[in-house]
């Protein structure tokens, strides 16, 4: 439970290499969640060094390409907060990319069984994912949880070379701030019991 309540976004890190056997017991942590159907719809991809350069010079192009013409037109008030999140994205050490295997592009149509399995399979990924924050924050790391991929989907999934759903990445390295706690809605607000 400690994790839990501790646990901090980072967004700046310091300039120390991250140990690749800290980084597999961080995956391990993720491959040991919760799944739908036990579909495991998870893959990781480990970027450092060139290739997280490579990648996040992908999303930039991807962002530049979004201000002109947006796939997202929608989100649009977004894309400022999608450039800072690509500055922070470059301060990290590490960039674990996070991949649904089941799932393929948003922008594709999908029926009612296809919805609901990848609900399913996000749901699974987000228990992933917080398996992954509460381990690297219990190995003394700093993460951070980014959806801003979106605004480059093409451009990544182009450059990942996959047909798998781009969910989004996480940020990791040793944390050069310590965040108070956010603001959380009471119990009483969020919650309703019945009987």
């Amino acid at each position: 439970m400690k994790e839990i309540f501790e646990r901090r976004s980072i967004r700046k890190y310091k300039d120390i290499p991250v140990e690749k056997e800290k980084v597999l017991k961080i995956l391990e942590a993720a491959r040991n969640a919760p799944s739908a159907k036990n579909r495991q719809p998870w893959k990781f991809i480990v970027l450092t060094d060139n290739a997280k350069r490579e990648f996040l010079d992908r999303m930039e192009q991807g962002i530049e390409r979004e201000k002109s013409a947006p796939a997202l037109p929608g989100s649009a008030k977004g894309i400022t907060d999608a450039v800072n999140t690509l500055r922070i994205m470059r301060q990290a050490p590490v960039l674990i990319v996070i991949l649904n295997t089941n799932g393929t592009s948003f922008f594709d149509p999908v029926d009612a069984d296809g919805r609901m399995t990848e609900i399913c399979d996000t749901l699974s990924i987000g228990a992933a994912v917080e398996n992954m924050l509460l381990e690297a924050h219990s190995l003394g790391f700093g993460t951070l949880w980014i959806a801003n991929t979106c605004y480059a989907y093409k451009e990544l999934t182009e450059h990942l070379d996959t047909d798998s759903q781009l969910v989004g990445a996480v940020a990791l390295g040793y944390a050069d701030e310590s965040p108070s706690a956010r603001p959380r809605r009471s119990l009483e607000e969020i919650t309703e019991f019945r009987s």
